[in-house]
């Protein structure tokens, strides 16, 4: 349950901000999440640093993930998304991108609860086809890189 909750308070700030716009530097970024967490009661600190690298992973590869976004969503254009959407998917993909240490399933399942809880069921559904579609596509891109074993 911490991490839903940090993956709560990841799409919290990242939706109140306007992160196309963020060419601010990381210490202007920090002092964004600074005044954050001053209007948060949450205390515990795993959940504040996996909130904070949700954040500032999204936000740093902001251009491939959103490149990966809409080559999985075919004839949907990412900036007509809506926003909550939008954001909860750049959040399950930098986790499916650059998270190896958590499963995708997990990713995945995360992002369609919180779908159901911030946007709408068919959201939900929608979320669930793009972020497996780009998981398909790591998995088919770490198997392409993998070493093939020695033969004898």
């Amino acid at each position: 349950m911490k991490r839903r909750n940090a993956r709560e308070y990841a799409l919290q700030f990242l939706y109140q901000i306007d992160f196309l716009e963020v060419g601010a530097s990381e210490h202007a970024l920090r002092d964004t999440l600074g005044t954050f967490w001053a209007g948060v009661t949450e205390k515990d600190g795993d959940v504040r640093a996996f909130t904070e690298d949700l954040i500032l992973g999204t936000i740093g590869n902001l251009t491939p993930i959103d490149r990966e976004i809409q080559r999985a969503a075919d004839k949907w254009d990412l900036g007509r998304m809506a926003s909550v959407d939008r954001t909860i998917l750049r959040i399950g993909a930098y986790e499916l991108l650059y998270r190896p240490d958590i499963p995708g399933a997990v990713s995945i399942n995360e992002a369609i609860e919180i779908a159901k809880k911030y946007s709408t069921a068919d959201s939900a559904s929608f979320i669930n086809g793009l972020l497996d579609r780009i998981a398909r596509e790591v998995r088919s891109g770490e198997k392409k890189n993998a070493k093939k074993p020695l033969q004898s």
